[in-house]
């Protein structure tokens, strides 16, 4: 079983920062991707973006030049910071791994954390 752990939301005014990290732990032999979602209410759930093992890095158009993630494979944590925050950044965000495998041949699943609010606000 694999367990991911949202940090870092909050409040935050517009055009300030939040810096999000996920960390993922459990039976992980290897993973292809983590990747950051949100959902604000009444909204479907949004790709933000996505790093690949391989280093490969998606953003939504909304979020480009503002939010930046990163990875620390060794220690399976994904982190998003969060630049020039926005109303409309208001969500829930979640983190998933992608394709997380427990052995080198055995079955992949994906993975979700719970989820953290992340509000801006003045």
């Amino acid at each position: 079983q694999v367990q991911l752990v949202e940090s870092g939301g909050g409040l935050v005014q517009p055009g300030g920062s939040l810096r999000l990290s996920c960390a993922a732990s459990g039976s992980i032999f290897s993973l292809d991707a983590m990747v950051w979602y949100r959902q604000a209410p009444g909204n479907q759930r949004q790709l933000v973006a996505r790093i690949a093992t391989d280093g490969s890095i998606n953003y939504v158009d909304s979020v480009k030049g503002r939010f930046t993630i990163s990875r620390d494979n060794a220690k399976n944590t994904v982190f998003l910071q969060m630049n020039e925050l926005k109303p409309e950044d208001t969500a829930v965000y979640l983190c998933k791994a992608e394709r997380v495998v427990a052995t080198r041949w055995g079955p992949w699943n994906d993975y979700w954390g719970q989820g953290i609010q992340v509000t801006v606000s003045s």
